[in-house]
């Protein structure tokens, strides 16, 4: 069966194969907490699809609107699995109940690096921020990621609201997802406001990428095998 839990994901679990983000247009705050409410509800009412997946949770945008998805699979085969005996009576049973959802996508991703949160560090996320990163034909995403890393290694003290970043290289090669988890909003906009170093200026103007959007989150759902 599946059964809630309070925890935050585990991004560098390494029984992670395929982990896949997407995202939800529900319009309004209300409407964004009865459909995470639903969510719950039709996963609890059925079993666990399988082994391979790992967990799946769901979150609330600050915007108002959005809910992203993040779930963990072992395997692509497993996923596909699901999308053929079980995922379509998941969402109709959530669409009669809230009616007129607009799912933007859904696509996989490879986890490439990360600044895993310290020894010790037991601090709960009060902020999800997930950037996504646009790159032209060819542009060496992994070779920026690199660059964003030595940038957080060389200013400590700049990020110190900083719990962890995670760094996801689309399957289709066009983009980066960074899912980032800070203390709070107060200690992201600090970071924001601090001036730009010449490492984050490198990490800026690297050549061949397109643009940059970020959204916020709060972690509002995380389902788990029973």
């Amino acid at each position: 069966m599946s059964r809630r839990t309070e925890q935050h994901p585990d991004l560098t679990d390494p029984r992670i194969g395929v982990p896949f983000f997407s995202t939800w247009r529900v319009g309004t705050p209300e409407r964004q907490q009865r459909a995470v409410e639903e969510i719950g509800r039709t996963w609890e009412r059925r079993p666990w699809p399988g082994a391979d997946l790992l967990g799946y949770h769901v979150y609330v945008g600050h915007d108002g609107s959005t809910l992203m998805h993040y779930s963990q699979w072992s395997s692509r085969q497993g996923y596909e699995a699901f999308v053929k005996t079980q995922r379509q009576e998941r969402i109709d049973e959530i669409d009669t109940a809230v009616p007129g959802i607009e799912r933007v996508g859904i696509a996989p991703y490879r986890r490439y690096r990360s600044r895993e949160r310290a020894v010790g560090d037991d601090r709960v996320p009060g902020l999800i921020v997930v950037v996504r990163v646009d790159f032209e034909a060819g542009a060496r995403r992994e070779e920026w990621v690199d660059l964003v890393l030595k940038a957080l290694g060389d200013d400590p003290k700049g990020h110190a609201g900083l719990v962890s970043a995670h760094f996801h290289l689309s399957a289709d090669g066009g983009h980066m997802l960074n899912y980032a988890e800070w203390e709070s909003d107060q200690a992201y906009d600090r970071t924001l406001a601090a001036p730009v170093t010449d490492a984050w200026e490198r990490v800026r103007t690297y050549p061949g990428m397109k643009g940059a959007s970020g959204s916020r989150y709060r972690h509002a759902l995380g389902l788990v095998p029973g």
